[in-house]
């Protein structure tokens, strides 16, 4: 390095002193200027050169003012000086707020910058845990399997309903061509967790499974950039049996897309049918449609996000809204309002008004 070539700084005064330049105060307060000139030069090789022209007046005679032909080594034009390192707040940790903005082709890692390899666990589906009030609860089908004594408690308004899951790429660049092969998950539980009279019981839960083959996309349709194609093929249950029993399988196409602050994913499936003595819900595309759409606006942390279903023959479908926002580190609140049918698997023919207020955790 540069620096290392450096003298060291007494040795140097040493020689100057040596060679007859005149010392004292006359001398030092010019001296002193000049040499502080060769201190600010930022760049190692124009401060090296700067100690040697300084080093060189030690070997010609000293003239009537011998700093005036150093003079020069101070007006050395000085190296521009590194910007500052921006300083890094402590917030940059503390959550959403002020974290890197969401992005699709952070989320399916879609280009070399955000690939994390295979087999790392990533965000799928929010993960949040609310208390809910349900308007109507849907008794009907449990009272098959209900003492008639307690068919006068029912089951309770409140709930407490938790959504969690994952997913986790399986293949990366198959076939050595721009395809993601991904496995996901999600589960959703419903736990009447105040309703002491019937032992607390998880009242429903929703298993969902599903394989993605994912494509990169990038171009332009009226402002917006559309971002990725989406094949899957998704299994969903509840894990009953008898008049409880509810699943179904699709194979579907998702189109994601950006402009700005909005995030618009939109999903068509067709559903896989099933022999009718293994269909416990042979109707359920009446109710539950055959596609989603998923709108959300991002600012400052905070998510809008509305979810659409609806079937155009039938007139049915469901409405959800949510808003999260930051709190702490990964914790966010969480708020959501759902009217429709299809909330849970069980319900899926059952119109339901649904709010509900909790936490939601990113990752």
């Amino acid at each position: 390095m540069l620096t290392r070539n450096l003298r060291p700084l007494p040795c140097l005064l040493a020689s100057l002193i040596a060679s007859g330049l005149p010392s004292g105060p006359a001398f030092a307060q010019p001296f002193a200027a000049v040499l502080a000139g060769c201190a600010r030069l930022g760049d190692p090789a124009q401060r090296l050169a700067c100690y040697d022209r300084l080093a060189a007046q030690s070997a010609t005679p000293v003239a009537a003012t011998p700093v005036a032909a150093a003079a020069p080594a101070a007006a050395e034009p000085q190296a521009p000086a590194a910007p500052p390192a921006p300083a890094v707040s402590s917030a940059a940790t503390d959550g959403p707020a002020t974290a890197p903005g969401f992005s699709l082709a952070d989320h399916w890692e879609l280009d070399a910058a955000h690939r994390r390899g295979v087999f790392n666990f990533r965000p799928h589906q929010p993960n949040y845990l609310m208390i809910t009030r349900a308007a109507h609860p849907n008794d009907e089908p449990y009272r098959p399997f209900r003492r008639v004594t307690d068919l006068a408690t029912g089951l309770a308004h409140s709930e407490l309903v938790f959504q969690m899951g994952f997913k986790m790429k399986l293949v990366e660049q198959a076939f050595d061509q721009p395809l993601d092969l991904w496995f996901g998950y999600t589960q959703d539980s419903f736990w009447q967790a105040g309703n002491h009279a019937a032992s607390s019981p998880f009242r429903e839960t929703n298993y969902q499974p599903e394989l993605m083959a994912v494509v990169p996309l990038n171009f332009s349709v009226l402002g917006a950039n559309v971002r990725f194609l989406n094949l899957g093929l998704v299994h969903q249950s509840n894990g009953q049996s008898s008049t409880l029993s509810r699943s179904w399988n699709r194979v579907y196409g998702q189109v994601g897309v950006e402009a700005g602050h909005w995030t618009i994913v939109g999903r068509v499936w067709r559903r896989v049918n099933e022999s009718r003595s293994d269909d416990d819900n042979p109707d359920i595309v009446d109710y539950m449609g055959r596609g989603d759409l998923a709108v959300t606006y991002r600012r400052n942390g905070s998510d809008y996000a509305a979810l659409l279903r609806h079937n155009f023959s039938t007139g049915r479908g469901a409405v959800q809204l949510s808003w999260s926002w930051p709190l702490k580190g990964h914790l966010k609140g969480y708020a959501q309002a759902f009217s429709g049918y299809g909330q849970s698997l069980i319900d899926y023919d059952y119109y339901q008004n649904v709010v509900g207020l909790g936490l939601q955790g990113t990752f």
